[in-house]
């Protein structure tokens, strides 16, 4: 095996060092600019902190109430993910148990429903939303999720349920156990690497999202973290120091999330595209 470093790889190892510096600007312009006087951030936004505001972070915390901020988005988070595993890889797993040209057409169904953007059908949402109680709730949100997240979640489950050897379900059966104790007991464990990619790649959508919450979402108790950052962020008047720091904490909880499961995202995803 040949295991010379070339200048090839010098190269090549260069080039992705510049890469991830330049997608790390963004990052540098947020850190910096969260701790410095407002006029500061106005003569240079580039220039790095002649004094450190970190009363920035205690100003945002208390004007917008940012604990019922993260509560809320943590709530929608959590429950909109447990509804998502529950369902997609219930549906998942049913529709590859069952061949045929009913699932095949479901699972074209969903899988379309993917390529669909959400701006097509934000206002008919709305108005059924409306009728049926669903704005201005967190549990409304919540359902809204449900929706719009399954297609991916069960295109995911549909591949890894594949890998699944069938005798082990079989075998289960045979032994007495139901279809859904089949499912909980022997299946479902089994789809543990795609379940955390399924949960990582749901939080960082829903923790992160804005529009649908702020079409939904109208008192200021409900607010989730991005709607309440965007309060600094008005027609006339931007409190750049303010929403900066608010951004750096509501990004920090969902980057410590992603750096402690990224390992999952790659070999969840991977297991289920064998098949």
């Amino acid at each position: 095996m040949n295991n010379r470093y070339t200048k090839r790889t010098f190269v090549l190892e260069i080039i992705g060092i510049v890469i991830g510096l330049i997608f790390l600007i963004p990052f540098y312009f947020v850190l910096v600019n969260s701790v410095k006087p407002f006029a500061a951030i106005l003569i240079d936004a580039a220039a790095w902190p002649k004094e450190f505001m970190f009363s920035n972070y205690a100003k945002v915390w208390e004007v917008i109430n940012f604990p019922r901020a993260f509560w809320n988005s943590l709530v929608i988070t959590v429950f909109s993910n447990v509804g998502l595993v529950i369902i997609s890889s219930m549906a998942a797993w049913k529709m590859v148990r069952t061949p045929g040209k009913f699932s095949k057409i479901l699972f074209v169904i969903f899988v379309s429903a993917m390529v669909i953007p959400f701006q097509t059908v934000m206002i008919p949402l709305m108005k059924v939303g409306g009728t049926l109680g669903l704005t201005n709730s967190i549990p409304g949100l919540i359902i809204m999720y449900f929706g719009f997240g399954v297609p991916l979640s069960l295109f995911l489950y549909h591949g890894f349920v594949k890998t699944v050897p069938i005798e082990i379900e079989e075998s289960a059966m045979i032994d007495g156990c139901s279809q859904f104790g089949v499912f909980w007991r022997i299946v479902f464990p089994l789809l543990k690497p795609i379940t955390v990619t399924v949960i990582i790649l749901n939080t960082l959508w829903i923790w992160n999202d804005y529009l649908l919450p702020l079409l939904v979402l109208q008192d200021a108790e409900l607010r989730t973290i991005p709607l309440a950052a965007s309060s600094f962020f008005a027609q006339y008047t931007k409190q750049w120091d303010m929403g900066l720091a608010a951004l750096v904490l509501g990004i920090t909880p969902i980057i410590i999330f992603f750096l402690f499961l990224q390992k999952h995202i790659i070999k969840g995803i991977a297991s289920g595209s064998i098949k």
